[in-house]
């Protein structure tokens, strides 16, 4: 029976080479000169520390176009407060990895909403679809990929 595994997943070394072009990239900047402005990646977590609030909202569009040249979605990535630590402040983004229950239940509805003969089972955190033809797990991942679930879904191990 072909089947297919649906992973939301990040590469960690993609992750790391773009937090580090990024706090290249801020240390180079006229605009961040003198200050104590940076990013650091550490378990999934990227933080990004500066001086003040505003210069944080600018690191932003900085670090997700270095992640999105090196092709992570920037829907995975969840943005804490920004809080004061000392005498600057700091911000947490965690980067989500893994299709939570809420997420998969959300997925496993809308597969069965649209009627297609597969299955559809929720194994740790990644989803395992089962069909008998080729062409309803295809017609699945399209569906997949249209549907905004507020992650980035990749497909894996399709078997016949």
């Amino acid at each position: 029976m072909p089947s297919f595994d649906v992973v939301s997943e990040v590469d960690q070394h993609e992750l790391s080479n773009a937090i580090d072009q990024a706090s290249r990239e801020i240390t180079n900047r006229f605009d961040f000169k003198g200050t104590s402005c940076d990013a650091k990646v550490a378990d999934g977590v990227v933080v990004l520390t500066a001086d003040s609030d505003f210069q944080i909202q600018q690191m932003h569009p900085i670090l997700y176009q270095k992640l999105t040249s090196r092709s992570i979605d920037i829907a995975c990535l969840d943005a804490g407060k920004v809080e004061t630590s000392g005498k600057g402040v700091k911000q947490n983004i965690k980067v989500k990895v893994g299709i939570d229950k809420e997420t998969a239940k959300k997925a496993i509805a809308k597969i069965k909403e649209s009627k297609l003969k597969v299955q559809a089972q929720v194994q740790g955190e990644q989803l395992r679809i089962n069909g008998k033809k080729r062409d309803d797990l295809q017609a699945t991942m399209k569906l997949l990929e249209s549907s905004d679930l507020g992650l980035p879904m990749q497909f894996q191990n399709m078997r016949d």
